[in-house]
């Protein structure tokens, strides 16, 4: 296993696809743009579903169309799909309508999809390459039936609130792409990165003005990045598609952790009988979906009992948190 294998590296990797590979995918007759179901009702009674991201499996180095049968086969509702493990996968002659017949019979939501691209960059050009790079992404999203993509603030290393109004104006850049897609890019929180206070990711937000605006949360971001979740249930739950789920330790401190000391959901000290309760009750009724990069866990379990593991130890943190709301 390799020593470090992160969020930050991955990352990195992703950014390297190829213009070609981008542009190289072809359209089937089947691949035309749908919107998939996300009426699907939760394979558990619960108000939420229980998805995965396929970060928790990366070292595994599955293809996409394996990953999809795994997760569903382990009892998942939903699934976050990475855009590099995508190309990689249409690269080797797939096609996007296989893989949204594998996501149908699977009977999976596709949650949102992980890309990403300088869109906040400062730079003009680097902003209109990000947009461009974005559209080809999100049309990709759009012909296996996604409706999100990921929007992590990439190209700036540290906020300026002196220019929420740029910021904001940059997002809604790429929000207008939503209308030739279908695809609404989701502005993520990162506890370690330039946009990692909730109070700030609102603010953009909110700025914009414009009607499906909205942010992916992750519990170890939200506590990564200092912010309170006494407060969290200010938001509107309703406009928040999908949350990353994870747990925390207690040491190290908050401001060493990195994404390699995420822990299942209960093996660590979110209060998540707080958490949940108050993100329900402020209308959140999608998606948990469980992002991990841990090395522990790829250095000592299978693919399969990692997935098991995410899935009952999501279950039992969510049904003990309802118990008590």
């Amino acid at each position: 296993m390799q020593d470090k294998i992160s969020r930050r590296k991955a990352i990195a990797n992703s950014l390297k696809i190829s213009g070609a590979a981008l542009t190289g995918f072809a359209f089937t007759k089947n691949d035309s743009p749908q919107t998939f179901d996300q009426s699907i009702q939760p394979k558990k009674k619960l108000p939420f579903r229980i998805s995965l991201n396929t970060s928790t499996i990366m070292a595994y180095k599955l293809d996409v169309d394996k990953q999809i049968e795994m997760v569903s086969d382990a009892g998942f509702d939903g699934i976050e799909l990475w855009m590099r493990d995508i190309i990689a996968y249409l690269d080797k002659g797939g096609s996007t309508s296989q893989l949204k017949e594998k996501l149908e019979t699977g009977k999976l939501v596709l949650e949102n999809i992980i890309g990403f691209s300088k869109w906040c960059s400062d730079d003009p050009k680097e902003r209109q390459e990000a947009i461009d790079q974005l559209r080809k992404e999100m049309n990709i999203t759009a012909s296996l039936g996604g409706k999100y993509i990921a929007a992590p603030v990439q190209g700036i290393s540290s906020l300026d609130r002196g220019k929420y109004d740029e910021y904001a104006q940059r997002y809604n850049d790429i929000l207008a792409l939503e209308q030739e897609t279908g695809v609404t890019p989701i502005i993520e929180l990162w506890g370690a990165g330039a946009l990692h206070n909730l109070a700030d990711c609102a603010q953009i937000v909110i700025s914009t003005g414009h009607p499906k605006a909205t942010m992916l949360l992750d519990i170890y971001h939200v506590y990564r990045g200092g912010n309170d979740w006494d407060t969290v249930d200010c938001l509107n739950g309703k406009r928040l598609p999908v949350i990353h789920m994870n747990d925390y330790p207690a040491s190290p401190e908050r401001e060493s952790l990195t994404d390699a000391h995420r822990v299942l959901p209960g093996e660590g000290v979110c209060p998540f009988d707080v958490v949940i309760p108050r993100l329900y009750e402020a209308g959140f009724n999608g998606g948990f979906s469980v992002e991990l990069f841990n090395k522990e866990y790829w250095s000592t379990m299978d693919a399969e009992t990692l997935l098991k593991k995410s899935y009952e130890y999501t279950l039992q943190v969510i049904e003990s948190a309802l118990k008590k709301k």
